[in-house]
């Protein structure tokens, strides 16, 4: 099952820090070091190795995002909440598949992550929907709203991109295309 004969893990913090600093030979150093936990775990509770794949892909996607966020909080190792990310995608994916037999067999400690990982589908959720409302609205408030939000372009960049007289009437006009955006959003 494991093919990683000597598998650097990184520490905690090497962790967290390679993740704020973009670092892919962190997040690299990160899946070969954890994922021979996580493959026994799905295979062991009715799964495969592709399947052990997508959750602990999943699992790096919910730690990524929270420490990117800056609202990930460490109370364990990091090897346990990894684990128990991991154990929590897989026991609802068996419980959509109707594979879940009532019972997990399980070989590492684990935490409750239940909260946080309904906070992260929620978002997940919420961002889809407002790429949904963005598509819906048309131009020229896509674009300004993209420039805007996305690029972080100034008032005066769109002024100039768009024609607008000043910089008050691109903002005006930013303003009631958010104000569509808004109600495109809400009406889904």
């Amino acid at each position: 099952m494991n093919n990683q004969i000597n598998v650097e893990i990184p520490s905690d913090s090497e962790v967290i820090i390679g993740i704020l600093n973009n670092s892919d030979s962190v997040l690299k150093k990160l899946y070969l070091a954890y994922f021979p936990m996580v493959l026994q775990l799905v295979i062991n509770n009715n799964g495969d190795e592709d399947e052990a794949k997508d959750v602990y892909q999943e699992a790096i996607i919910v730690l990524y995002n929270k420490v990117k966020r800056g609202d990930f909080e460490l109370s364990s190792k990091l090897k346990t909440y990894i684990y128990s990310v991991c154990r929590r995608l897989w026991l609802k994916r068996l419980k959509q598949l109707n594979r879940y037999g009532g019972d997990i067999k399980d070989f590492q400690e684990y935490l409750v992550v239940e909260d946080e990982l309904e906070k992260h589908e929620e978002r997940d959720l919420q961002l889809n929907k407002m790429g949904d409302a963005l598509k819906l609205l048309g131009e020229p408030c896509k674009t300004i709203m993209e420039d805007f939000y996305m690029h972080s372009r100034s008032m005066q960049d769109i002024c100039e991109r768009f024609g607008y007289t000043n910089a008050d009437n691109a903002k005006t006009q930013k303003y009631k295309c958010l104000q569509r955006l808004k109600k495109l959003f809400f009406q889904q």
